[in-house]
């Protein structure tokens, strides 16, 4: 299994785990004094107390906890964090409330799982034309029966 580098900047960060054998994103734990208190429709800022070092080629997506967001309404505003290769300094997830009641966050809580993941960077290059599809310029729901 690779392993990455991460430094504790809180010493009440905690290590991204993983919930089982098989899981695909490790959870990520919040650093805060006592609870955060989400208005509804509201966003903040969370800190893991934790910076970590990508591999090249590779970026940490932070995706919400299916039982946070389902249960609770609260999930990443961005709905999916980008940490880059490159990036060293504090990972922090910013939460939202998507409830319609108020929703509170504690310490050593699980708010996001990160997937590590690799991607193709590519080159882009302007064109006159492109190749023909069946599908053509169909989009947002042009592929479903309704």
């Amino acid at each position: 299994m690779p392993k990455i580098a991460v430094k504790k900047l809180d010493e009440r960060a905690v290590l991204p785990t993983y919930g089982s054998e098989f899981s695909a994103g490790a959870d990520l734990y919040a650093v805060c004094d006592g609870e955060v208190t989400f208005a509804p429709g509201e966003t903040k800022l969370i800190k893991t107390g934790l910076a970590m070092e990508i591999p090249e080629g590779y970026a940490g997506l932070i995706y919400a906890r299916s039982g946070l967001a389902s249960k609770r309404g609260l999930a990443p505003a961005n709905k999916v964090g980008v940490v880059d290769a490159d990036y060293r300094g504090e990972v922090m997830v910013a939460l939202h409330n998507h409830s319609a009641v108020e929703q509170k966050i504690s310490a050593g809580e699980r708010i996001a799982q990160l997937v590590v993941a690799p991607f193709l960077k590519v080159s882009f290059e302007e064109a006159e034309a492109l190749s023909d599809t069946v599908r053509g310029a169909g989009g947002f729901g042009s592929t479903g029966k309704n």
